[in-house]
């Protein structure tokens, strides 16, 4: 079932259909949308860097009105900022921070789901968690919901690839989609096989 929501920060709505006549436009514009220091090289040092960044300001990308894409949180700082964007839930799927305790002030509710950044094959029950409280999450008028990680590269794209699966659109088009609204996901190979066998798994 394709489903769209309304009523978000860019005033539009966001579904398969309507996202395909975008997508050329989508595609020209990404190149705007690309945060100063956002790509890096994997090393240790260039972590730390990347980690002190983060921890200094939100970094975050809206792929439909209501869903939101980024990096960790850290301080009670960006949380409050976080807030003050309308985010209602959050996704959090780092392993290394549990914003629980951050959020709380601000009755934001939290899916701490964690796994490891690892390029492992990650288990259907890491899906089923985030995608339910998703849905439940949306369900409620004026709900928006915030998923992440550490850098929202691997672990935050790959967990709202699944939402967006569920939801109706193809793994191909969802990965465009957020690919389009944030050029610094990477979706490796085994997180993509991991949310299609999670899709497929589903009745």
């Amino acid at each position: 079932m394709n489903r769209s929501y309304d009523g978000g920060p860019a005033g539009v709505s966001i579904s398969p259909q309507a996202e395909s006549g975008r997508k050329k436009l989508l595609k020209a514009a990404s190149a705007d949308a690309i945060a100063i220091g956002l790509f890096f090289q994997d090393n240790p040092a260039d972590r730390k860097v990347r980690v002190k960044r983060r921890r200094m300001g939100m970094d975050i990308t809206w792929v439909t009105d209501r869903i939101a894409v980024g990096g960790g949180i850290w301080t009670a700082e960006n949380m409050a900022a976080l807030s003050r964007t309308g985010i209602t839930h959050i996704i959090d799927m780092q392993i290394e921070f549990d914003d629980t305790l951050l959020a709380g002030p601000h009755g934001i509710a939290v899916c701490w789901n964690p796994v490891d950044d690892d390029f492992e094959p990650k288990p259907p029950e890491v899906f089923a968690r985030g995608v339910e409280f998703a849905l439940a999450a949306l369900e409620e008028d004026g709900a928006k919901l915030y998923v992440h990680c550490a850098a929202g590269v691997h672990r935050a794209p790959m967990m709202t690839l699944a939402l967006l699966g569920v939801m109706g659109w193809t793994v191909e088009d969802g990965m465009e989609l957020i690919e389009a609204r944030r050029p610094v996901a990477d979706f490796a190979d085994v997180y993509v096989r991991s949310v299609e066998d999670f899709l497929q798994g589903r009745p």
